[in-house]
């Protein structure tokens, strides 16, 4: 079970954002899960207390300099045997697998680039496995380690009202999520499907999955061949596809 969140990062006042803010955040603010941040400015020398640096070879930029964000991340890794883990696009894409194996430890080493990156040294020795949100650049780790944070604590024991709340997400058996609809019962000519409204609970199991079937094979059909369909899901998949029903 996770209890611990350390975060290297330079703006460690970003993630004073974080607490309070819906039921992930306020596991951080009951101290359910301490997080503590370390930044690499601290371990900087000189007056300035620089920690980057122009990149060897020239280019644009700057990169993190090895010094003080090697002395944070060991502050960070120090009285466990966690691994570092790197918020980078370069890194594994983060899916719900994954997460899964995050929330499993007691505790999470985040380190958050800035920047054009950091010195490829720290990574090779310090840095244990990198992960990506998305083919795409953003200004800093933290926003990505924002996301992993809130995917990792919602999955933590108490912190969800209702404990088959994560069990039911999209991706936690390979399937996108089925739709879901609240009151009222008509709403702009719209109804929700009648099914839902009978309180045959076999039906309506039926009846979502089914529809997480669908939804998957309309917008993500790459999720498909790792989902783990049987024959029969797969014969009436086939002929319900162009069904917009």
């Amino acid at each position: 079970m996770l209890t611990e969140i350390h975060v290297v990062t330079l703006f460690p006042e970003w993630f004073d954002h974080l607490k309070g803010m819906g039921l992930t955040g306020r596991a951080l603010e009951d101290g359910r899960i301490t997080l503590r941040c370390f930044n690499p400015r601290e371990h900087a020398e000189g007056v300035h207390r620089s920690v980057d640096d122009r990149p060897y070879g020239g280019g644009p930029g700057m990169v993190m300099r090895p010094e003080p964000l090697s002395r944070a991340i060991e502050q960070a890794r120090s009285g466990s045997d966690a691994p570092v883990s790197g918020l980078s696009p370069q890194g594994r894409p983060l899916d719900q697998r994954a997460v899964e194996r995050l929330a499993a430890r007691s505790r999470l080493v985040l380190v958050c680039g800035r920047y054009e990156g950091i010195d490829e040294r720290v990574s090779e020795t310090l840095i244990d496995e990198e992960w990506s949100i998305g083919d795409f650049v953003l200004s800093g780790g933290e926003y990505a380690a924002a996301a992993l944070m809130d995917a990792v604590i919602r999955l933590q024991p108490g912190v969800l009202g209702h404990e088959a709340s994560a069990a039911e997400d999209s991706f936690s058996d390979g399937l996108l999520d089925c739709p879901h609809y609240t009151r009222p019962e008509v709403w702009r000519d719209r109804r929700v499907p009648p099914v839902l409204l009978g309180g045959d609970h076999a039906a309506i199991a039926r009846w979502r999955r089914e529809q997480a079937l669908l939804r998957t094979a309309r917008r993500r059909p790459d999720l498909l061949d790792s989902a783990g369909l049987d024959s029969a899901e797969r014969a009436w998949l086939a002929g319900h596809t162009d069904d917009e029903g």
